[in-house]
């Protein structure tokens, strides 16, 4: 039920940004597909919606009433974020266009595909320029300029200085911290994993970025923590670009990390920069082999 719960909640807060583009609210079965929502969620949604008066409903009538405020919208910690998944939708996009250099990416294409305005989307593809993979043209159209060994490099000289501080810091983190406990949790997964390898070798870059998210996280550092975005994207992605060897890439990978899990469980500063600089050292080859 709280998966549903979870579901419900995005969808209506996803659903809250269709407003501004809007006076009227399209059909439910419109609605339940832009959404990517069962109809029995639409019509969740819409009882809420006609609770907080943001629509007049009337069978086949949903007007807007009023913008929605803040205060309208569910906490995101309830929800999955916009910013992933738009990043996912994105990431999407450019995989299937197979990351050539030059790939067009729409910005109405892909709000519509999310569900969501655009926006938001523009702010994402904006902040996600600044990097210098992709730019900006005329008409909410944006070109991928393509991933070269030089980027590679650069991102990974700066992912190794920011990954090496946040480790010291989570070492240091209290006893009650809730990153212990999520570390835990990680580490779980992890060992259910690598004992059905053969069937689900293909979960773990999702793994990868929840374990070194959680790491960055500790830094307290709010750059650190902004610029993790644009590693987690290509750290995460890099890894269905180059599919060669998947299965033993990422069971190796697993290890790595549940060694690196333990150095940082260990609370020993110099167990944990030695675990993490090979890791990440293996990470950086990995990378670099998979760039055509």
């Amino acid at each position: 039920m709280a998966k549903q719960n979870t579901v419900f909640k995005d969808a209506f807060n996803r659903c809250l940004e269709l407003f501004a583009e809007t006076a009227t609210l399209p059909s439910e079965p419109e609605l339940g597909q832009a959404l990517g929502v069962s109809r029995t969620t639409v019509r969740a949604i819409l009882t809420r919606c006609e609770e907080l008066s943001l629509i007049a409903w009337d069978k086949r009538s949903k007007t807007v009433l009023r913008n929605p405020e803040p205060s309208d919208y569910f906490p995101s910690e309830e929800t999955d974020s916009l910013a992933e998944r738009i990043e996912r939708s994105f990431m999407r996009r450019i995989l299937a266009g197979g990351a050539e250099p030059g790939m067009q990416i729409n910005e109405l294409e892909l709000a519509r595909e999310i569900g969501t305005g655009t926006t938001s989307v523009r702010e994402f593809l904006i902040r996600f320029s600044r990097f210098g993979l992709i730019e900006k043209r005329p008409n909410s159209h944006w070109v991928l300029k393509g991933f070269t060994r030089e980027f590679a490099l650069e991102l990974t000289e700066v992912r190794e200085m920011f990954e090496l501080r946040s480790a010291a810091r989570f070492v240091s983190l209290p006893e009650e911290d809730p990153a212990w406990e999520e570390l835990r949790t990680i580490e779980a997964v992890h060992r259910e994993i690598l004992a059905a390898i053969d069937e689900r070798y293909g979960e773990f870059s999702e793994l990868d970025e929840r374990l070194h998210l959680l790491v960055h996280k500790s830094s307290s550092n709010r750059f650190i923590i902004d610029f993790y975005d644009v590693i987690a994207i290509v750290f995460h992605y890099h890894y269905q670009w180059n599919k060669a060897n998947a299965r033993e890439r990422n069971a190796r990978a697993l290890e790595e990390h549940l060694d690196y899990i333990a150095a940082l469980q260990s609370r020993d500063p110099m167990s944990a920069e030695q675990a993490c600089r090979r890791h990440l050292k293996s990470a950086r080859e990995t990378l670099l082999q998979s760039i055509p």
